[in-house]
């Protein structure tokens, strides 16, 4: 009888946009899921704890069984007849924080593990970005730290750039959920040139924020590309972005929404309210981290 082997992986919690930087840049968090994939000659079972229990599907269906069968096929390795998964989820799931592109990441780097890691970590992205369609949630996720990615002749690229250590992020995270094709539909097909020069100074002036000059953090999160139009999608989550900011903290809506992502410190004091919860976290420099065995 075959001796199982078993893989664990752990993948951070990622905030895309970061404010003006649209489906461009990201931060990795020190907020984790963990999954550990053995092959079995049976059924594919997921067991599942934490986040997404009771909700997420726990067969074959399951978003990072689906991402390890692409990328077996993509690097022409036998499928496995069956796979077991345990997950231990902290990603909250639909709020903005790239719990689907983490899904993604755990399961090409798995896969790419048991088939002996004939992938490196641009062949990982680059069919990570493809499963996902856009790289901006998983290239923080992949590499860890403060990334910039792009999509050059279809496939995507990116690289990581390490943030200032003083650089404290705070999540708020509602209730309720988000999904992010209602937030994509509330986009304009065209913004005025203006508004486009607008994002483009700041996005530049956030690279020298994140990892030179935190002072400017401010300044650099401002948007005019997609967060005023997502605000009527959730508005309680706009009114605090806009309560924090008369306060002069640099907050923004976290990727798609509904959390929000503050990079300066909260007020002393501040009160986000019975509804929200609060994550004080660190960039995380690592990104998906791999070792043989379980959890």
């Amino acid at each position: 009888m075959a001796v199982a082997i078993s893989y664990t992986v752990r993948v951070p919690a990622t905030s895309a946009n970061l404010g003006p930087g649209f489906d461009s840049l990201g931060l990795a968090l020190t907020l984790h899921d963990e999954v550990t994939a053995t092959f079995t000659d049976g059924p594919t079972k997921v067991e599942i704890e934490g986040e997404g229990a009771g909700e997420l599907l726990t067969d074959d269906r399951h978003l990072i069984v689906y991402a390890m069968r692409e990328t077996f096929a993509e690097i022409a390795r036998p499928q496995p007849a069956g796979v077991v998964l345990r997950c231990v989820n902290r990603i909250p799931q639909a709020r903005g924080l790239g719990s689907s592109s983490g899904a993604i990441v755990a399961g090409v780097t798995l896969a790419n593990a048991l088939a002996g890691s004939p992938l490196d970590r641009a062949g990982e992205l680059r069919i990570a970005g493809r499963i996902e369609g856009h790289p901006d949630n998983v290239a923080p996720c992949l590499l860890g730290g403060f990334t910039i990615a792009w999509t050059a002749g279809g496939t995507a690229k990116a690289v990581s750039l390490a943030p200032r250590p003083d650089i404290r992020p705070t999540l708020l995270v509602p209730a309720n959920q988000g999904f992010t094709k209602e937030a994509r539909a509330a986009l304009p097909k065209t913004v005025p040139h203006a508004d486009a020069a607008f994002n483009a100074a700041r996005s530049a002036l956030l690279v020298h924020a994140m990892t030179a000059d935190p002072s400017l953090l401010f300044e650099a999160t401002e948007d005019r590309l997609h967060q005023d139009y997502r605000a009527g999608s959730m508005p309680a989550s706009a009114e605090m972005v806009r309560q924090l900011r008369a306060l002069g903290v640099a907050a923004v809506i976290s990727g798609a929404g509904p959390s929000v992502l503050a990079l300066t410190a909260l007020p002393v004091g501040f009160e986000p309210g019975r509804r929200w919860l609060t994550h004080s976290l660190a960039a995380e420099t690592a990104g998906a981290a791999i070792q043989p065995g379980n959890i």
